[in-house]
């Protein structure tokens, strides 16, 4: 009896479940894949789409050394190759998506002898951009530019103040006397006052001394 030893080879793939996107901003749908053998040129990647509320899918793009984007439908001139099956990465982008875009995208990759393998969708929204996310967009790019350069110059001030506080200090403190240079001014002081008044009292023995001569 004679046993076969069968060996399926397997890819695994992965794609965005969700992804959201705006009229008129192009869109990526990001696609990465891991194979068991090395790539070739006999590997494929093949993206379909299928409208909502409708089972008709149609081929988009089709990869096999070179890129083939679909030249008919809707899709025609939009669909653009950003990936590197070397890394990888099958991943399109979509140029001037509308809302008649939105829909399941599929990312099937083949590459022999690995050719089974889970194929992941992709589920796009496609949505006017309103004033409230343009506000809010504008909200955040000033919270992460404005906020830090105002701590910044909010530093630099208190640094600023407290250099000016202690010159002003150190400033203050070179015209205020010692205690040992109050002590010698009182000194100086009670010297003067005593002479002053030795003086006085020679001039009082003076003129006594004359009156009793006459």
């Amino acid at each position: 009896i004679s046993v076969g030893v069968y060996i399926v080879a397997s890819l695994e793939i992965k794609a965005d479940a969700h992804v959201r996107g705006y009229v008129g901003e192009s869109i990526k749908l990001k696609c990465t894949f891991k194979s068991t053998s090395s790539v070739t040129d006999k590997l494929t990647i093949d993206w379909t789409y299928r409208p909502p509320s409708s089972s008709r899918t149609e081929s988009i793009f089709h990869y096999q050394s070179f890129q083939y984007p679909t030249t008919a439908g809707t899709f025609r001139d939009r669909i653009s190759w950003v990936g590197d099956v070397y890394k990888g990465d099958a991943s399109i982008s979509i140029k001037n998506p509308t809302i008649k875009d939105n829909g399941t995208f599929s990312c099937a990759v083949k590459n022999p002898p690995d050719v089974h393998h889970n194929i992941p969708v992709t589920e796009l929204t496609v949505t006017e951009r309103g004033f409230g996310t343009m506000l809010s967009s504008v909200a955040l790019l000033s919270i992460l530019v404005f906020i830090p350069s105002a701590v910044v110059v909010v530093l630099l001030l208190v640094r600023m103040a407290r250099k000016s506080a202690g010159l002003k200090k150190r400033s203050k403190s070179g015209y205020k006397k010692s205690s040992i240079e109050v002590s010698d001014d009182t000194d100086q002081e009670e010297e003067k006052g005593c002479t002053m008044k030795l003086c006085v009292r020679c001039a009082e023995c003076l003129d006594s001394d004359y009156e009793e001569t006459y």
